[in-house]
C-alpha cells in the first residue's frame, strides 16, 4: 500500500460512505476503478485527529456493505 498513500488519506477525507467497524473504528471506502475498492480502517481521537490502522484494496464491497453504515456522499 506504500504506492498508494495519497489515495489512503483521499479515502479519509473524501470516502463514499463510511461503516462502523467492530470496536468502534471508522470503515472508508472509495472505488479508485471499475471495480476495485480501497478499505481504510482509521479511528477519531477528536474532531481534528486520528490515526489509521489499516487500509487494503479489495473487489469484494459487498461484504463490507453488510456493516452499519454511518455516512454516505
Amino acid at each position: 500500500m506504500a504506492g498508494y498513500y495519497f489515495e489512503v488519506i483521499e479515502t479519509v477525507e473524501e470516502p463514499e460512505a463510511i461503516y462502523v467497524g467492530k470496536t468502534g473504528e471508522c470503515i472508508a471506502v472509495r472505488q479508485i476503478e471499475k471495480g476495485k475498492c480501497i478499505v481504510v480502517i482509521y479511528r477519531e481521537m477528536g474532531k481534528e485527529d486520528g490515526f489509521v490502522i489499516t487500509a487494503f484494496l479489495t473487489r469484494r464491497k459487498k461484504q463490507i456493505e453488510r456493516r452499519r453504515k454511518i455516512w454516505q456522499q
